[in-house]
């Protein structure tokens, strides 16, 4: 090819750049900001001259603009590729940002690593070509990769368009269709009578099914016959009607059908063949039966013994909790006479041991009670004793029991809101609100706040005990109020699975409802609601 003479090659630069249309600019990537812009983009952007435009470096053409990161990714992106095209809102100097193509070429000359940049404003109408693309190539993918056969007719029953399921399913090429009637294809539709079902339609277009109740025959172009069903819809497109018919293949359902019609046949002779049996086992159930009447006096004294056995565990429960708590208590004071020997170097070895044994008795103690607990529910000896109580105080006393149990930073926020008097059991009540406070620092971590709100409301009483511990999976909450249950998230802390079972015996006898809520690593908040009789 031969070279343009120099002076030719500048007038066409100057064209170029100069009366362009469109937005031409020099970026200098490393001053970072641009060395010429063309009048076009001068006016584009609505800057007075070139010179103000080239003045203001902390001008940045995307609104919201770009991170410098951001910026530095597309410069990068264009320099790898050679180019680089992103449509995006543009800043004016002055006036309102507006929709743009941006166009990034990277080049270099001596040495100078740059970016020509052209953007050109995104008309109305350029916007509705690039929708109307869209919705073009939309359209064809669906059409074209339908799983059903979809034909397109004009008004006189022309093939205008098929897709290649439709293709496929008569075993035409769609180009092939094109332009012949509709006919070919199901030849005895509605009797031989289609032509006049066609301009029916065509008078009085509806959405509707055809062949549902009776399947249409379509013919393929080898000649062999299938059953089909068809839907049909239409459109207008100026002032002309066009019919869609979707088409389905029904072969497979026919034979699934008469399979299952087989299969009906089968069930029918086996239920038959079943009915006889059952006759035959009925007779011999009742021969069973007798002899079943005959062991009902075994089974009932079997019940009765197994009711005694669990009286008989429910009192040993109740006696070794009472025989082991005579010996615990022993050590426990043996511990605070270990605590008032006189000083010396091992003095505080002692002492260590002493809050170990404090601690342990204490532990053996709580499950001893539990185990007490557990039992006299079992005996049905436990009843709620209400009385007239100060809500204020009983929570107050109870935050101040569990103080001991706080780990490093731990802290109880609580308040009680009840400016009616209150009649309950306060001794159940301060066993309740002991083991959900006890469950909250146990489960909860260093620095954790346990919250406890208390509220009277005319007949109801309301208190709730939230943490922010491990949490309770759904699967576990399923089975909390079980005995001796304990989620695998907790198993590494120490108890017994009862502290939950024996809340809910415990709201049983005084009327009372739990609700939990908890979720894993995002705490549990427990709430329950006791009936409030008025006082005498």
């Amino acid at each position: 090819m031969p070279m343009l003479p120099v002076a030719y090659t500048a007038v066409l630069a100057e064209l170029l750049y100069a009366h362009s249309g469109e937005m031409a600019g020099i970026y200098d990537l490393d001053r970072g900001w641009f060395t010429h812009v063309n009048p076009a983009g001068v006016q584009l952007l609505a800057y007075p001259s070139e010179e103000a435009f080239l003045a203001d470096p902390n001008h940045s053409l995307r609104t919201p603009p770009w991170t410098p990161a951001q910026w530095q990714h597309l410069c990068d992106i264009t320099r790898r590729e050679g180019h680089h095209e992103l449509e995006t809102d543009i800043r004016r100097h002055v006036g309102e940002p507006f929709r743009a193509y941006l166009k990034l070429t990277y080049f270099e000359v001596a040495g100078r690593r740059s970016l020509l940049v052209n953007l050109t404003e995104h008309s109305r109408l350029q916007q509705a070509e690039r929708a109307l693309a869209h919705s073009v190539r939309r359209f064809e993918a669906v059409f074209t990769n339908a799983t059903l056969g979809i034909i397109v007719c004009d008004q006189p029953g022309r093939m205008v368009s098929v897709n290649a399921r439709a293709g496929l399913l008569f075993g035409y090429a769609p180009a092939e269709l094109l332009g012949q009637p509709i006919e070919v294809l199901v030849p005895d539709a509605a009797g031989r009578h289609h032509a006049r079902l066609r301009e029916s339609y065509n008078a009085d277009p509806q959405v509707r099914n055809m062949g549902h109740d009776r399947p249409l025959a379509g013919r393929r172009r080898d000649g062999s016959v299938f059953p089909a069903e068809a839907s049909l819809s239409y459109f207008y497109l100026d002032e002309e009607l066009y019919v869609v018919a979707y088409i389905l293949d029904l072969s497979a359902k026919q034979a699934a059908e008469q399979e299952l019609r087989t299969q009906h046949q089968r069930v029918a002779l086996l239920n038959a063949e079943l009915e006889q049996k059952v006759i035959d086992r009925t007779n011999a159930l009742l021969v069973t039966l007798d002899q079943l009447e005959k062991r009902g006096d075994e089974l009932a004294l079997a019940l009765q013994a197994e009711q005694e056995l669990g009286e008989l565990k429910s009192r040993f429960v109740s006696m070794a909790s009472h025989e082991f708590r005579t010996p615990l208590t022993a050590v426990l004071t043996s511990a605070d006479l270990i605590a008032e020997f006189p000083g010396g170097h091992q003095q505080a070895q002692r002492l260590k041991y002493v809050d170990h044994i404090r601690t342990s008795v204490q532990h053996l103690n709580n499950i001893l009670e539990e185990f007490l607990s557990v039992g006299r529910i079992g005996e049905g000896k436990m009843e709620a004793r209400p009385a007239n109580l100060n809500l204020t105080s009983l929570v107050h006393d109870t935050v101040a029991d569990v103080q001991s149990l706080l780990k490093a930073g731990q802290t109880i926020d609580w308040r009680v809101d009840c400016p009616i008097p209150v009649r309950l059991d306060a001794s159940l009540l301060r066993k309740i609100l002991m083991n959900l406070l006890s469950n909250a620092l146990k489960y909860s971590g260093e620095n954790a706040v346990a919250i406890v709100r208390a509220k009277c409301h005319e007949h109801e009483l309301t208190i709730t005990v939230r943490d922010h511990g491990v949490g309770i999976s759904k699967e576990d909450q399923a089975h909390l109020f079980e005995q001796f249950f304990r989620a695998p998230s907790v198993v590494t802390v120490p108890g017994t699975g009862l502290g939950l079972y024996i809340i809910a015996k415990y709201l049983e006898l005084m009327g009372g409802t739990i609700d939990l809520q908890s979720a894993p690593e995002q705490g549990t908040t427990v709430t329950i609601s006791l009936p409030l009789t008025t006082p005498d």
